[in-house]
């Protein structure tokens, strides 16, 4: 069986009983960044074989994955932090398991995104979760697409994206371009960790925030609008 099992997204102490309790169980764990992962085993005493698996490991690994759980292996998949298959090299492990008839059984999850819309006042009935944006290619195309969507429906669609410190301003003033100054917004960084920080401003006050005290740049963020 290939077990696919969230693990924290900060704290540690975010993880399920069950969660614990596979990764005691399975015969190895299949992780992103075997130092990041030892972090949290060694915190819940996990002595398991890891596997590096990450976005630049190609079909031979998964081929080999694959492989060990033909031959009755029980393997855990985990990512660095949250849940396998959102914004990680997952979705390629899993769907070549399911492609080979192999039990897939998902322990239950937590995101950066779905904790920020949990605290964000946004509606969640409608909502799209965009990861990270295009850095130059179809970026505008997809704004303008945001605002056509938002204009063209009769329910308010909450929009979910993640930002490097990289990008953060860029970003934030395209989000002022296309809607305007005083559309609420809602940043958050660090989720669940000492330096957890979030915020319910308007575009502009993000803006005058960031530029009036560039130490707030740092980490990475989730963007609600």
């Amino acid at each position: 069986m290939l077990y696919i099992v969230s693990t924290p997204i900060g704290n540690l102490d975010d993880i399920t009983y069950r969660a614990v309790k596979t990764l005691n169980e399975v015969d190895s764990i299949a992780c992103e960044d075997t130092r990041t992962s030892s972090t949290l085993l060694n915190h819940y005493n996990i002595k398991k074989p890891l596997i590096s698996f990450h976005s630049h490991s190609g079909k031979t690994k998964t081929d080999k994955i694959i492989e060990q759980l033909k031959q009755g292996q029980n393997i855990a998949l985990i990512s660095d932090a949250g849940t396998p298959w959102f914004s990680d090299p997952g979705y390629v492990l899993i769907k070549e398991a399911i492609l080979n008839d192999i039990e897939v059984v998902p322990i239950p999850w937590v995101t950066a995104f779905a904790t920020a819309l949990m605290w964000s006042g946004k509606q969640m009935n409608h909502f799209l979760y965009l990861w990270f944006l295009p850095v130059k290619k179809w970026r505008q195309t997809l704004f303008k697409s945001l605002v056509e969507r938002k204009n063209s429906k009769s329910w308010l669609e909450t929009v979910v994206i993640y930002e490097s410190v990289h990008r953060i301003i860029k970003t934030i003033t395209e989000i002022w371009t296309y809607f305007w100054n005083d559309h609420e917004i809602v940043i958050w960084r660090e989720l669940t960790k000492k330096f957890e920080e979030f915020k319910r401003w308007t575009v502009e006050e993000v803006l005058n925030q960031f530029e009036s005290d560039t130490s707030k740049i740092k980490w990475e963020f989730v963007v609600i609008f």
